[in-house]
């Protein structure tokens, strides 16, 4: 059994991709970095490992990818999908707020996949997906350190992907739109009505359609898609 490991697991897009990996057959940890009360019931109704680390910080990330690897096995699958928001017009933003997104959004990606890219390469097999975002491809107003970071990944997975294609190792990018998740559900009302306008679709998306598309990117028959970048976002912006 291929063993997965999902950052951010545990809460909205993560609990989805891990349930759904789950019940494809993977064994599927989750990691997580704060709220202990919602990673140990996640845990428990899932039946799901969940590992505690901060992704920012890559010494945790090594010790915590060993902790898991000595308990279930190499990782074959990971799924880099935490990431924060410290949204704030350019002109006020703090260097504090710009540092931390890109420690967590970007460097984050760093931390997570070094530690388990010579195993994937001596092996002869991997799948890696970066969970980027709609703000990654067309910018947003206030989010000049989310969208960088964003942004940014989409670059990861391209250099990545041709360093791993011979390896046996496809590197994949999904760009989820606007989720109906907690990240979301923060917004006023009124921002979320005129979002869904934007949308031809017209409906927010699931936490479940990002998972869809993880689950046919980590599949093994998926060896011919690499460096790809899917565009799951209602139609709202079309790239």
């Amino acid at each position: 059994m291929r063993v997965a490991l999902i950052t951010g697991g545990a809460r909205g897009i993560g609990a989805a991709i891990s349930i759904k990996l789950k019940e494809t057959g993977y064994n599927v940890v989750a990691i997580y970095a704060g709220n202990d009360e919602v990673a140990t019931k996640f845990s428990r109704e899932n039946k799901i490992d969940v590992f505690k680390w901060s992704i920012g910080n890559y010494e945790e990330c090594v010790a915590g990818i060993k902790r898991v690897e000595e308990r279930l096995g190499p990782v074959d699958v990971l799924v880099n999908n935490a990431g924060i928001t410290k949204d704030s017009m350019f002109h006020k933003m703090s260097k504090e707020q710009w540092c931390d997104v890109i420690d967590i959004n970007l460097n984050g990606l760093f931390n997570m996949n070094h530690p388990v890219w010579e195993g994937m390469r001596t092996r002869g097999f991997g799948r890696i997906v970066n969970i980027s975002s709609i703000n990654g491809q067309k910018g947003q107003l206030g989010q000049a350190n989310y969208s960088a970071a964003k942004a940014g990944e989409l670059g990861f997975t391209k250099s990545l992907a041709l360093e791993g294609a011979r390896k046996g190792i496809t590197v994949n990018a999904i760009c989820p739109g606007y989720i109906n998740t907690d990240m979301v559900k923060a917004m006023n009302e009124k921002a979320i009505e005129v979002t869904k306008s934007q949308i031809p679709v017209g409906h927010l998306g699931e936490p479940k359609d990002i998972a869809r598309c993880v689950t046919f990117l980590v599949a093994d028959e998926a060896s011919f898609i690499t460096g790809s970048t899917i565009t799951a976002n209602g139609g709202h912006y079309l790239i």
